[in-house]
């Protein structure tokens, strides 16, 4: 996949970048209502959690606390002992302006550390219990705004960030569908202070919770999956 086509990609903490010029938005396909629900449960319990762990490698995910989803939201499939969190993370995890925000084939693996799973974690467990319950993504927006406003979600923690390395995850309708990458999370900045989007630089800034948290997410792509075997670098 090359960078124009993963910054196509509205990550999930699915998983990514809403940074669309108007060629490249025209060619995604777009997914404006839920599909039903049905659509994005795995079927295979175990598979899902197969998934999830592959976003880490396996020093990490094997210790980590599992999460798979029901029909009504995220329940622990295993317990962990590291602090880590991995989880698959559907469509409605990107930004709230993605054409593919209700994709029902997104599979975004994810492995947040201790300090993101403390505090980014809750907002993908809110985010994902109104989708469920039908709410559209505006009221999804504005509910997760308020809650954070009113102390309802954490605070951003420091040194949160997440591995999204897996193999098998589907990102994006575009390309090859995936990429293996790092995200970091901050609270809203100037891109440019990481270097973001510049050119030749491998940063790219996704703006993953614009206009709900003053949360950013910067993504740095990997050059291997998670089992270590080598992944396509942009």
């Amino acid at each position: 996949m090359n960078r124009k086509s993963f910054q196509a990609i509205a990550s999930l903490s699915f998983v990514l970048i809403l940074i669309l010029d108007a060629r490249a938005q025209s060619r995604q396909m777009s997914y404006p209502n839920m599909a039903p629900i049905d659509q994005y449960l795995v079927t295979d319990r175990n598979a899902e959690i197969a998934l999830a762990r592959s976003a880490a490698p396996e020093a990490i995910s094997r210790d980590a606390k599992i999460m798979v989803l029901g029909r009504h939201g995220y329940e622990t499939a295993v317990d962990g002992k590291n602090g880590f969190v991995c989880v698959v993370e559907r469509a409605w995890m990107s930004p709230f302006d993605s054409p593919q925000f209700w994709n029902p084939k997104l599979r975004g693996a994810v492995c947040l550390n201790p300090p993101a799973a403390r505090s980014v974690f809750p907002i993908t467990l809110m985010r994902t219990e109104m989708a469920l319950a039908g709410r559209t993504r505006a009221q999804i927006m504005d509910g997760t705004k308020t809650a954070f406003d009113k102390g309802e979600l954490p605070p951003l923690e420091p040194g949160g960030m997440a591995y999204m390395m897996s193999k098998e995850a589907y990102l994006t309708d575009a390309g090859d569908h995936n990429v293996a990458h790092l995200m970091f999370y901050t609270p809203s900045l100037d891109g440019a202070v990481w270097g973001a989007d510049m050119p030749n630089s491998p940063v790219m800034l996704n703006q993953q919770f614009k206009g709900a948290q003053p949360i950013d997410v910067f993504i740095v792509p990997v050059g291997r999956w998670s089992d270590g075997t080598a992944a396509p670098v942009m």
